[in-house]
């Protein structure tokens, strides 16, 4: 078990180093950091979309790649990725992972557990 867990954190980290490319996206790497981010979205009139994931999970590594495609699709829409490993204090409410929270004029309207890239896809598309 504990090989299968190191290949789906290989897999994780390489999905996500492929989030650095992508303008409208942005990955929280600590709990500070998250905090900023959720301020900027609090006050923000952009709609926003938050992936709460973690890098032992089979399924948030699967969709983090179509997180970044879907992210080039909507350039309206603010994308964040929240490990919740690196970000344990701010993240401590998710009881799901993945789970996508979306905002709009700064405050929460919606929320998706578990993965569907055309789920996903739906869902962003309603949102932006």
């Amino acid at each position: 078990m504990e090989g299968s867990l190191s290949v789906v954190s290989n897999q994780h980290d390489k999905a996500k180093k492929g989030l650095e490319g992508s303008a409208n996206l942005k990955s929280a790497t600590s709990d500070d950091d998250f905090t900023n981010v959720l301020a900027h979205i609090k006050s923000s009139k952009t709609p926003a979309v938050i992936n709460y994931g973690a890098s032992w999970c089979r399924v948030c590594s699967q969709i983090l790649p179509a997180f970044y495609r879907l992210s080039n699709n909507f350039p309206k829409l603010t994308f964040v990725y929240a490990d919740i490993d690196e970000c344990p204090e701010t993240t401590q409410h998710i009881r799901y992972t993945p789970t996508f929270q979306f905002y709009r004029n700064g405050e929460k309207v919606d929320e998706m557990y578990g993965t569907g890239e055309e789920r996903l896809h739906d869902r962003l598309w309603l949102h932006s």
